[in-house]
């Protein structure tokens, strides 16, 4: 008899505060707050059984109920600039432990990344399970080659590699990719262990530049919003 698939959670960090766009996670994009996208793109795959909100702000709680998420009322010394992804899925997962309901998998996704869906979610899932790694990680191609970069020392420039690769053709080198924030999926037991999203052997799972945008800045505002605007 086939065993019944793994029980996945997607959670999904919102604070209230945000420097570069004020209450960035509330602002509505094409009609719907940022979170919402987030927290619909969960509820649209089949794999993902529960969906938590953490945050620490009660009118984005409101919201996340409103979408039909699950809410966790985060202690506010989890809510600042420099608070680490880590220790908020670590504080969601220790209060799920103590409520006998640790789920076996976990996905956290950023609801700065609106325009990841409830299929590439599926799509991700789906190849993590095939593909026998511990742990998956959404990606992008990236735009500008680390291999043409440099650095400074004492004013001047040099190879962030070396100087054969200046001159490489792109073409030959090798490809190379950047997080996205979209998705981030392991066993829960796992990233309790560690305090580790990035498990080896990681899966990466490449999406395309258009639903990669990470929004940070009110540029990228600006790009997610040509992007949803059709």
């Amino acid at each position: 008899m086939n065993s019944p698939p793994p029980r996945i959670l997607a959670i999904i960090p919102a604070r209230g505060g945000s420097r570069g766009i004020p209450r960035k996670n509330l602002r509505l994009l094409a009609g719907v707050p940022l979170v919402a996208h987030t927290i619909l793109a969960a509820r649209a795959c089949p794999r993902v059984s529960g969906c938590l909100l953490t945050s620490e702000d009660p009118e984005i709680r409101s919201v996340g109920l409103e979408y039909g998420a699950e809410t966790l009322d985060r202690p506010a010394e989890l809510a600042g600039d420099l608070v680490s992804s880590q220790a908020v899925v670590r504080h969601a997962l220790e209060y799920l432990a103590v409520e006998g309901r640790l789920p076996e998998y976990f996905a956290l996704l950023q609801p700065t990344s609106p325009l990841r869906t409830g299929a590439h979610l599926t799509a991700c899932i789906e190849q993590f399970f095939r593909s026998g790694a511990a742990s998956a990680i959404s990606v992008t191609e990236a735009a500008e080659s680390p291999f043409k970069a440099f650095v400074e020392k004492k004013g001047e420039l040099r190879p962030l590699f070396d100087c054969q690769t200046l001159h490489t053709p792109r073409q030959l080198l090798p490809r190379v990719y950047n997080q996205n924030g979209a998705i981030y999926l392991t066993r829960a037991d796992a990233f309790l262990e560690t305090d580790r999203f990035f498990i080896p052997p990681v899966m990466p799972f490449v999406m395309e530049a258009e639903a990669s945008v990470d929004i940070d800045t009110d540029l990228d505002w600006r790009i997610a919003a040509c992007l949803t605007s059709g």
